[in-house]
């Protein structure tokens, strides 16, 4: 959910959370009821008594946009048949794997994902891997309508030299490693250095900052990894250094994150006054969040490190934190065994233009950041899943319309691979809204023809077990997730996450 990524402020999650929940009511009660103004009226009577075969749709991806594409389709089409694909055993996307262990309250959708999932309409298949295990266009043969949500799986690239050296991580890696993403669970961050250096100022970067300079025993209570924790309680990274291209009125992270930030235990935050110089006025008519989040810093940097003592509860603060801007990254320098960085070498540069859309342009001068650790926080980015499915590798977008996929009639996009790693879980939730709108459209016009019927699971099963592939169903992740609470009661946690594939499958009899 990604740089803005994958993560809402709480505000905008509750309210997603009540929009979800109502939606995923409809959708395991009497689908094509309660129609929203705002929406076109499609009579869902008309469907049930359409001697016609029912619409059946597949949605690749179980995060939150294949979550509310299904539940859209299935509140405002009375007899649509929804199946789910996800390639790991586990749903949730990156509600489980994006969303930061000390920020559970964001995670209250997956009770709306949940609901969605057992009405009767609506099946999950997990383990499956699309492009893999089965081909878009076979899923095409199954299902009347194909929507791909399957979000960004990789990151962007800094693409300057050094990039490649140990003890240089992306932030989708190092997030993934401490929430138990199984592709992530080898990485083992080298956390022996004081000082680290987080490039990109987005809402991502503020997580992995409070992740490194928390105190052990607010970690101890989340459902971070078992092993990440062990890792972070014998870190020496005392010091955090986030550093943007641009300035103070551009940083993409939001005020509530920016506020846990500077309210952390033991914690201090380093702010220049002079970096904030005439912005007070600057930001007089700005929209209301971006002043509030300005006027924050500003407090924040003026604050004399007495008064933010004080804030502590009066003890001395042994970690600090800090913002850098309008620094370019050019190069990661090695130490001298070339093992891990020393330092980064920074471009200055000087803003052209104003608000969101100024630009950061070298200025000639340059300055070495001295770290021991980089974290690279500068976007997610999809990739393409089929041959099948065309891709706008510039953009790392599927080109569509209103989610229909250019020039394939019948296959559709929602969320990040739609349009992008940006947002936040309500973002997407409208987003994906506006696809399953538009499938519901297209059934309703004769677009999509129903007339034949279409085997769904039934085909792709038999494609499955002849590629030896075993599908796991809802009720077996509920399997797996009651294990993992089980072991998180015992510790003392909301859960402690499995974070091998073969354990999950093995705890389910696979």
């Amino acid at each position: 959910m990604a740089g803005a990524g994958p993560r809402a402020a709480l505000g905008a999650c509750r309210a997603a959370g009540r929009v979800a929940a109502g939606a995923a009511a409809g959708a395991g009660a009497g689908a094509g009821r309660g129609q929203p103004p705002w929406l076109p009226a499609l009579p869902a009577a008309r469907w049930r008594s359409s001697p016609a075969p029912p619409p059946r749709v597949c949605v690749v991806g179980s995060g939150p946009a294949g979550f509310y594409t299904a539940q859209h389709i299935l509140k405002h089409h009375g007899g649509a048949l929804v199946d789910i694909y996800e390639k790991l055993p586990v749903p949730f996307g990156l509600v489980r794997f994006g969303v930061a262990p000390d920020h559970p309250e964001v995670k209250n959708v997956i009770h709306s994902f949940t609901q969605t999932a057992h009405s009767e309409r609506c099946a999950y298949y997990g383990n499956v891997t699309v492009g893999r295990d089965v081909t878009v266009p076979e899923l095409q043969q199954a299902y009347h309508a194909v929507v791909l949500s399957y979000g960004a799986e990789d990151n962007r690239v800094l693409g300057i030299p050094g990039e490649n050296l140990p003890g240089v991580y992306s932030a989708r890696a190092f997030v993934g490693w401490y929430n138990g993403l199984p592709e992530n669970q080898d990485l083992k961050p080298d956390l022996s250095c004081e000082t680290a250096l987080i490039l990109g100022h987005g809402n991502v970067a503020l997580d992995i900052a409070r992740i490194l300079l928390s105190p052990l025993q607010l970690l101890r209570k989340t459902d971070i990894t078992d092993s990440s924790l062990a890792a972070l309680a014998c870190s020496k990274v005392k010091r955090v250094w986030l550093v943007g291209r641009r300035g103070p009125l551009q940083v993409a992270f939001t005020i509530k994150e920016l506020r846990e930030m500077i309210n952390l235990p033991g914690t201090r935050a380093v702010l220049d006054p002079a970096d904030f110089t005439g912005l007070e006025s600057a930001v007089k008519d700005a929209p209301r969040p971006r002043k509030r989040l300005t006027e924050l810093m500003i407090k924040t940097a003026l604050e004399k490190p007495a008064e933010m003592q004080a804030a502590a509860a009066g003890a001395a603060a042994p970690r600090e934190w800090g913002l850098r801007f309008q620094r370019s990254p050019q190069e990661v320098l090695p130490s001298a065994d070339g093992r891990r960085p020393r330092g980064v070498r920074m471009a200055l540069t000087r803003l052209e233009g104003s608000g969101d859309s100024a630009k950061a342009i070298p200025t000639g001068d340059v300055e070495e950041l001295e770290c021991g650790l980089v974290l690279s926080s500068i976007g997610y980015r999809s990739l393409p899943l089929d041959p099948a499915v065309p891709f706008d590798s510039q953009r790392g977008v599927i080109p569509n319309s209103s989610g229909r996929v250019e020039g394939v009639p019948g296959l559709y996009c929602s969320g990040w691979v739609k349009r992008g790693p940006t947002g936040v879980i309500i973002t997407t939730m409208n987003d994906s809204f506006d696809t399953a709108q538009s499938v519901l459209e297209d059934l309703q016009g004769g677009v999509l023809d129903v007339s034949p019927s279409r085997e769904g699971f039934g085909l792709v099963e038999s494609i499955l077990h002849s590629r030896g592939v075993r599908p796991v169903s809802f009720s077996d992740w509920e399997k797996i997730d009651a294990a993992e609470v089980a072991r998180g009661k015992a510790a003392g946690k909301p859960r402690e996450k499995i974070v091998d594939p073969a354990e999950m499958l093995q705890i389910i009899g696979h």
